[in-house]
């Protein structure tokens, strides 16, 4: 993204820096308009979309998409820098949490609550239901930049909420898309709509207290900062950024392991929060994994991600080419060993790269890369490869592969990831499981019906009769 002027900006491929549209900030007076409309829909409780609406608002819209696959596919890529086939991967995907979402509307419902148990429950019945809990506020990221979008927007129509997104400026036509085949669908106005405004205008709408729920994927400082300035009684969810760790023990099937980890770590040129990232490797089976994985990571085709065959694209900006370059510069200075990469290819491409044994206080040991890297660390003992993967207070998922049952066990319970992986990568995900980070790396727990639950009220009523 470059900004063309003050009230415009222009949206570039991170591949080659073409142009691909120029588009007009929300200003905050306009921001604040729909701010006020979503809200009087919220308020005007005889106007909710009932559940058969957005259940047939939303079929259509699944079916839209589907048509459009290959389209949206190419221009998600273009804007994106995902390889082609990943971003159909990502279209299907998308098509399926709108399903998901679908079937899990009719889970939005209360139960009965106990009475009668007691003197002071005597002829009482009460049962609970749920609601909307109002204006919803999306503010996605790049990486995924539909899918995304539909865990945040899709959710949000599917609990009965208006929603107001914010995508990331530098992959908004995804998102755009979305809104149009949203209202092609039936959405009613209003309902769903779209904010390209500067952060200081987005945060004065994080502030206002007509916002019940915000959902933000990005950054830690931001989405910390940002769940500090939300009105009293707003609820959130933030997804921030990962270190995943995976450890690969004397008893692993290592054949089997190296084509998972070689597509965990460099899926989307690393730009994956769940992305495979620092790997422990027992000793005894180190000097074989590392020379297999090596040459399956250097045989991975890098380049224009609308070519056919192109396993990592560019990273999203080159600020970011420099930004890995300098981490991975600053590891080998300070021990690690360079086995294959370790330099820009050009302004947007990284080479996948691959270090044995850096630090553990290295910044690509502590902290989320966000690259095509992947560390590799020999250890000994199960218990320092988990004390060691640990360490980082940043990770949403892990893995380990293992042959052995008890290690398996141990160390699924151990790994501090909020869900653990046994012979698989650490970014496996499927959208009805629950998802979410560990500490540093974010609050609640997202996937599709998780979400919609966080975005709905359970309320209660309470009959007292003597004739009941």
């Amino acid at each position: 993204m470059t900004t063309e002027s003050d009230s415009t900006f222009n949206v570039t491929s991170p591949f080659d820096g073409e142009l691909l549209q120029t588009l007009s900030y929300t200003d905050e007076s306009a921001t604040f308009v729909a701010l006020e409309k979503a809200h009087a829909l919220h308020a005007n409780r005889a106007g909710w979309l009932s559940a058969q609406q957005r259940i047939q608002i939303l079929e259509r819209f699944a079916s839209l998409v589907e048509a459009r696959i290959d389209e949206l596919a190419q221009q998600a890529a273009r804007e994106g820098g995902k390889p082609l086939n990943d971003s159909i991967v990502e279209l299907v995907r998308a098509v399926d949490g709108v399903k998901v979402a679908v079937k899990e509307i009719d889970q939005l419902h209360g139960a009965e609550i106990p009475m009668g148990l007691n003197d002071a429950s005597a002829h009482r019945f009460a049962h609970t239901y749920r609601e909307p809990r109002g204006v919803v506020l999306a503010i996605s990221a790049f990486n995924h930049p539909f899918n995304l979008i539909i865990h945040q927007v899709i959710t949000a129509i599917a609990a009965g909420c208006p929603v107001l997104v914010k995508p990331a400026l530098t992959t908004p036509l995804s998102c755009i898309s979305v809104l149009e085949l949203l209202a092609e669908a039936g959405l009613p106005d209003g309902w769903c709509q779209l904010l390209l405004s500067e952060n200081s205008v987005t945060e004065k709408v994080v502030a206002d207290q007509r916002v019940s729920f915000m959902t933000f994927i990005g950054s830690a400082r931001v989405g910390w900062y940002l769940r500090s300035k939300l009105a009293p009684g707003a609820a959130c969810s933030l997804e921030h950024g990962g270190s995943a760790p995976v450890i690969v023990d004397d008893t692993a099937d290592i054949d089997a392991a190296i084509p998972l980890l070689t597509r965990g770590g460099f899926y989307h040129a690393g730009q994956v929060c769940v992305g495979v990232q620092r790997v422990y490797l027992q000793r005894a089976i180190a000097e074989e994994f590392t020379a297999k994985f090596t040459e399956a990571v250097g045989g991975l085709a890098v380049g224009d991600p609308l070519d056919a065959g192109i396993d990592v694209g560019p990273l999203i900006t080159t600020g970011e080419v420099e930004r890995v370059a300098s981490w991975v510069e600053a590891a080998v200075e300070s021990g690690a060993e360079l086995l294959c990469g370790g330099a820009p290819l050009t302004e947007t491409l990284y080479a996948p790269t691959i270090l044995l044994n850096p630090p553990d206080d290295a910044r690509v040991s502590q902290e989320e890369i966000f690259g095509p890297v992947v560390a590799l660390y020999t250890f000994d003992e199960l218990d320092e490869a988990i004390a060691r993967a640990n360490a980082p207070d940043l990770f949403f998922q892990a893995s380990i592969f293992t042959n052995d049952l008890d290690t398996a066990l141990s160390a699924s319970r151990r790994l501090n990831g909020m869900a653990v992986m046994v012979n698989d990568h650490s970014a496996f995900r499927v959208d009805w499981m629950p998802f979410g980070g560990h500490r540093q790396s974010g609050l609640g727990m997202g996937g599709i019906g998780h979400t919609m639950r966080d975005m709905t009220l359970e309320r209660m009523v309470v009959f007292h009769s003597k004739s009941l």
